[in-house]
Parts: structure tokens; C-alpha cells; sequence
């Protein structure tokens, strides 16, 4: 044991990892009083010093909790406050701040509205169909359910929708499996969720590179599954979306139809936002006739009869149906 020096009577123990011969000299030349001061000193700075938070981590004072309350956020859809079951020192649920989830209000509070909007966009395919030439049934519905929760989901169930689209696995995976729905994978895809997307999704619309196609194929091989696949062809050569190039998109097609076979079934886009959808439409049609493929995912819900008239099987329309989506507040 390593005393200060000169003062037995009120002996401190050092840790060991600070028991070092330059250490002990140092000790051995300074006076109790000195080290003392040394070791104010030091904890005065490092008061005076802000601490960094954790990542996702807020703090907020009040008269009442002048030490601050606590809230943590989770990635995914939402903002979740963290257990206090699972937090150290138990169990008082006022140090944490519940924040809402960020989700649309609409959709939580009069589920029925949903229904309501559904009934309304059911009735505009119809109706485009028929304009058209074509028959209703030829046309599946994608409800993009995409920052709303599991009720919502189940509320456009119940009132008749089948088919659902996700932007995230990870927030798929809170709402599905679902009885009676089916779910597509309408959001750019990272190779390390590709997996995920193999084991929960119908259908996987975004299909635009090889190391992509590799992803899926191993996981298909692990799974013993194989979801139904659709290449997303980046239609107007917007260099932020995603998609495969137009020149390259051609052979792209043909190698994944010699890979996958029968599992591609089609293609998808998302034209320009500032331009008259129809002609991206229409070119995206004339490309999936030419491989012999027959799903045309196309149009949303500002443009999805267009994409009707110009021979979309699937539209992909969520704020039409579940509200605006909501904004992230700032914290």
C-alpha cells in the first residue's frame, strides 16, 4: 500500500494503475498541501469543461428537476423515450420525457378517414381505367405506408387494401408481417438490408445494381425464398435518385431476367417532380414490353392516372390515402 507521504493518520489508498515510479517520485516530492491543491484545482476545470452528450441524447432543466430530465431518441419511425425499466437507478418515471412519435395525427386520431380516402382513390383508378380502355382489376393499388403506424396500416386493411409499400426495412419490420397484406420494398436499399428485405417483403421494387443483385441472390439462397423483383430504371436521369443509368438499363434487364428468371417481373420509376410525367411513363412502358416483362410500377399520388393511361399495373399512393406525412420536430 502506498501512503502520503508525512500523513499516517489520515493514509489514502492509490489505485494501482497510477502506482508508477514517476508517480511515487512526484508523490514523494510534494506536500500533502500541494497534491491536495493540485487535485482542486484539476476538478475545477474539468466543472468548468461541458461535457458532450451521447448521440440521440437531449437534456432539459426544470425548476422542479434543476439536474435536467432526460429523453432519449431510437432510430426508425418515431421517437421513442428509453425504458426506465431498463435505465440504471430505477424507477422514476418523471426523470423521462415522452416525446410523441412522429407520425401523422390524422391517422392516429379518426382512423376512419382512411378508410374514406381509400374509397376515394379506389374510385379515381376506376375510373382512369375506364378512360383508358382498361379493366379496374388490372391495376394494383400500393398504400405507402411509409412514417405511419401499425393502426394505420391495419385501418387501410380493414377497409380494403392489400398491397403496402415501405421506404425502410428496419421500420417494415415493426409493421410486418401482417395477415392478409402484402408488403413492397419501395425505397433505395442498401446491400446490408438486403437480407431483411428478402426475409419480409413480397415484392422488392428497387433493384438497380450487380452488388444489389448479389445481396439478394445470397440471401435468397439462405432464406430458401425468393421475392418478386422489379428493377427501378432511373427514367429521367436525375443524378440524386436512384435507379439504373438509361443507358445501361437495357443490359441491366436482361442480365438480371438471365439471373433471377421469372422472380423480375417488371419495372419502376419515379419521373421528374417539375415535368409532365406522362412521356416517363410511357418510355418506361415501351421498356418493359420490349424485355416481355409485365408489371409497370409507376405514379403516385399527384400523377398516378396519368400513369394509368400510359399502362401502369401498380400506382404507389400513400399521402392521398393517409395524410400528409409528417414533419420531424426539431429538438
Amino acid at each position: 500500500m502506498s501512503l502520503w507521504p508525512g500523513c499516517l493518520h489520515n493514509a489514502v489508498r492509490l489505485p494501482p494503475r497510477r502506482c508508477t515510479p514517476a508517480w511515487s517520485r512526484a508523490a514523494s516530492r510534494a506536500s500533502p498541501a500541494t497534491t491536495s491543491a493540485i487535485r482542486r484545482s484539476r476538478h475545477s476545470l474539468a466543472s468548468l469543461t461541458p461535457k458532450p452528450m451521447r448521440s440521440g441524447a437531449s437534456r432539459n432543466t426544470t425548476p422542479l428537476k434543476p439536474r435536467g430530465i432526460r429523453a432519449t431518441t431510437a432510430h426508425g419511425s418515431g421517437i421513442r423515450a428509453a425504458s426506465v425499466n431498463s435505465h440504471k437507478g430505477g424507477g422514476d418515471p418523471a426523470r423521462f420525457t415522452l416525446r410523441p412519435q412522429l407520425t401523422n395525427p390524422t391517422s392516429m386520431e379518426d382512423l376512419n378517414v382512411i378508410a374514406r380516402n381509400l374509397a376515394s382513390i379506389q374510385a379515381r383508378i376506376a375510373a382512369a381505367a375506364a378512360a383508358a380502355g382498361r379493366d379496374p382489376q388490372t391495376i394494383t393499388l400500393i398504400a405507402v405506408s411509409k412514417t405511419h403506424p401499425r393502426a394505420a396500416v391495419q385501418a387501410a386493411l380493414a377497409a380494403g387494401a392489400t398491397v403496402f409499400g415501405e421506404n425502410r426495412v428496419q421500420e417494415a419490420a415493426e409493421k410486418f408481417p401482417l395477415a392478409g397484406a402484402r408488403l413492397h420494398i419501395i425505397g433505395a436499399l442498401q446491400t446490408n438490408k438486403a437480407a431483411d428485405s428478402v426475409r419480409l417483403a413480397d415484392c422488392i421494387e428497387v433493384l438497380d445494381r450487380p452488388k444489389l443483385a448479389d445481396a439478394i441472390a445470397r440471401a435468397g439462397d439462405a432464406a430458401g425464398r425468393l421475392p418478386e423483383l422489379l428493377v427501378q430504371v432511373n427514367i429521367g436521369a436525375e443524378p440524386q435518385k436512384a435507379g439504373v443509368a438509361l443507358a445501361e438499363a437495357d443490359g441491366f434487364i436482361r442480365a438480371m431476367q438471365g439471373r433471377f428468371g421469372t422472380a423480375l417481373r417488371g419495372l419502376m420509376c419515379i419521373p421528374p417532380a417539375a415535368a409532365d410525367p406522362a412521356p416517363f411513363f410511357r418510355a418506361l412502358a415501351a421498356m418493359a414490353d420490349a424485355h416481355g416483362l409485365p408489371v409497370r410500377s409507376m405514379g403516385m399520388s399527384g400523377d398516378f392516372e396519368a400513369a394509368i393511361a400510359a399502362g401502369a399495373t401498380h400506382v404507389r399512393v400513400g399521402s392521398a390515402i393517409f395524410g400528409t406525412r409528417p414533419v420531424p420536430a426539431r429538438l
